[in-house]
């Protein structure tokens, strides 16, 4: 008679209940992804529609909120049967010219959002410190945001997400 396999730690880990100190250091990129969604842009976005529309086009949540758990989920699936991210799994079904304009694509998209949200940022400093200029402010926090990036240690910048994050 054969003994049973060994328990994984992921085993272990479900059946233990986690101490809320051991809770809060397991949480990390996946709740900083997920609150990332809340950036300035967009909060700047829903406000302004929240204020010319109202609740008029609410009811595309309805529509809207599955497919969007559809896609999340597809995301994930592919990321987990291929362990490859997005761009490798395009490197190797399309050619080389997909690639790099869907990257490309990528990269304006992800710059012009960033200098949205770092814009989105200097307007609300704005309205905490009426005398400044709001130009002046956004591009004083994009060189913070810059300079936390480059010479803060990842470890040390997550943990500080994590509790930015929380105020959210």
């Amino acid at each position: 008679m054969t003994s049973p396999p060994p328990e994984s730690s992921a085993d272990r880990r479900v059946a233990e209940p986690l101490d809320p100190a051991e809770a809060l250091r397991e949480l990390g990129p996946g709740l900083i992804t997920g609150a990332a969604d809340d950036d300035p842009s967009g909060v700047a976005t829903y406000s302004q529609a929240g204020a010319q529309f109202g609740v008029s086009f609410l009811w595309t949540m309805v529509a809207m909120l599955p497919m969007m758990i559809a896609i999340q989920s597809i995301c994930a699936q592919i990321g987990l049967a291929t362990g490859r991210g997005l761009a490798a799994n395009i490197k190797r079904l399309f050619p080389r010219p997909v690639l790099i304009a869907l990257v490309a694509l990528l990269a304006i998209a992800n710059t012009l959002n960033a200098a949205a949200d770092v814009a989105a940022m200097g307007e609300s400093l704005a309205l905490l410190t009426p005398g400044l200029d709001r130009r002046w402010l956004a591009v004083g926090l994009g060189l913070v945001s810059l300079g936390l990036q480059l010479f803060v240690g990842y470890e040390r910048y997550a943990r500080y997400l994590k509790w930015m994050t929380a105020s959210l």
